[in-house]
């Protein structure tokens, strides 16, 4: 359409898509609106759904050693990985030593061995734990253990939930720091009142005999349960030191509870001329009477830790009631491995063994802790038994001066250790300002394990090297 001068006209829109090349005659083409360039708003990510929740269960705490593991694996860690040092795992490297008897690689089961073993173990493996022990600790005294006096389990853990099981309502004394799974077990249970007592680090987490009378007594402690060697300090109660607890056992009737799992890696000179081997065993007078109770097994000592055949020996009538606790608590072990580890219990392969653990990890005993100790580690007091080392970051760079910023930096350089807090045993969280005293006991202190071979241990101390250095550098 087209227009005379002065006249006004309501212009018809064309879309852009269909207007013509040009407009009525002597009009210049329409030219489409243009509309201004817009960024579409960026899609909101889905909330993550919440985690589910059932009101039957609780949420039950890892412990230490899951919890870092467990944080590794976040960040690609795998038990078969080797480009990963993995200085937190209690394990000890389970391949052939120098020195060492041969290493089992294939277990024959006999068919009669298909079936269930008895809660308590079989009967032959009970009887070589108890010819061991009176044979290599009891010569010449009259009191013998029997297999009576012996109950397998099938793991550490599981020989300790049987004690537990077993206890009646006492109040029940244990260490700070200790093995971090106490925590949990003595949670659990509600006969007994667990009764915590703080070991100082000034002392060397020495305790005394007369220590332990002054607890008993003014705690009304029937019974005290210890890791000894200690996991993780190393501290050893052992000689006539060790003779001097059981005495005071004895005369005030309190049970001990005693972890023995690392009690072939003996580091004071000593102990170690006893054999290599540290034990309450050697002190006992009357294995029907004494109120001890002893834990170990294949675990540490052999280094077979996959096989989780463990035992407790102590008088006949506790090892009655903790059978009678694994009955309801998980029936018994693997009879064809109980089976399988009788060969391993004689006295001079048991020697020979624990020789071969002295020699090899003793070197890496010492490895570690002059690496610690040359990037700025305090260590309180250098390992007596196991095969840890405890130290203190305190004096690191800040960044880097606690138990939990150490682990975490570690984990992104592929080197895993245990903060220290997860030693500050705390049954059920009963004890007030646990933050407050995690900060001035255990929150800068790590746990560091030289179980795993000595080439692991010479890139774990390279890597944290690097990392204290960039940490300095850092500021």
């Amino acid at each position: 359409m087209s227009t005379s001068s002065g006249s006004r006209s309501t212009p018809t829109l064309v879309p852009a898509a269909s207007a013509p090349d040009g407009g009525g005659a002597g009009s210049p083409p329409a030219a489409a609106p243009t509309a201004p360039a817009t960024t579409a708003p960026p899609v909101a990510a889905e909330p993550p759904p919440p985690e589910p929740s059932f009101a039957a269960f609780r949420e039950v705490p890892r412990t230490g050693v899951i919890f870092v593991t467990t944080e590794a694996r976040r960040r690609g860690f795998d038990p078969v990985a080797t480009d990963w040092c993995n200085l937190g795992q209690g394990m000890p490297e389970a391949d052939a030593l120098p020195g060492a008897p041969a290493r089992h690689e294939a277990v024959v089961i006999d068919p009669a061995d298909q079936e269930y073993a008895p809660v308590a173990g079989i009967g032959e493996l009970r009887e070589a734990i108890a010819s061991l022990y009176n044979r290599l600790f009891r010569r010449g005294m009259p009191s013998q253990y029997t297999a009576d006096n012996v109950a397998i389990s099938g793991g550490g853990r599981a020989a300790l939930t049987r004690v537990a099981a077993a206890l009646g309502n006492i109040n029940l004394g244990h260490f700070l720091p200790d093995y971090t799974a106490y925590e949990e077990l003595l949670s659990v249970f509600r006969l007994f009142s667990p009764i915590p007592i703080l070991l100082e680090s000034e002392r060397g987490y020495a305790f005394s005999a007369a220590d332990l009378r002054r607890e008993i007594l003014g705690r009304g402690m029937a019974a005290v349960l210890l890791s000894n060697p200690s996991n993780p300090t190393g501290k050893v109660i052992g000689g006539d030191e060790l003779a001097e607890w059981i005495a005071t056992a004895r005369e005030l009737d309190c049970s001990l509870i005693l972890d023995e799992f690392y009690s072939h890696y003996v580091w004071r000179p000593d102990l170690a001329s006893q054999g290599g081997i540290s034990t309450a065993a050697r002190y006992v007078e009357d294995v029907d009477r004494d109120p001890v109770v002893i834990l170990d097994g294949l675990t540490k000592n052999w280094r077979y830790p996959g096989w989780r055949v463990t035992w407790t020996v102590g008088p006949k009538k506790i090892i009655e009631a903790i059978t009678s606790a694994g009955s309801f608590l998980d029936g018994g072990g693997s009879r064809p491995l109980q089976r399988a580890a009788i060969g391993l219990l004689e006295p001079e392969a048991t020697l020979a063994e624990t020789r071969a653990i002295r020699a090899e990890f003793g070197k890496k005993r010492q490895k570690l802790l002059d690496g610690l100790r040359d990037v700025g580690f305090t260590v309180d007091l250098p390992p007596e038994g196991t095969f840890y080392v405890w130290a203190s970051a305190q004096h690191l760079p800040p960044s880097i001066s606690d138990g939990q910023s150490f682990f975490r930096a570690a984990l992104d350089r592929k080197v895993i250790t245990v903060p220290g807090e997860f030693f500050d045993v705390n049954p059920g969280k009963r004890r007030a300002g646990r933050a407050l005293e995690a900060a001035t006991r255990f929150r800068r202190h790590l746990r560091f394990s030289f179980g795993p071979p000595m080439a692991r241990l010479e890139v774990a101390l390279e890597r944290i090297r690097e990392l204290v250095a960039d940490a300095a550098r850092q500021g």
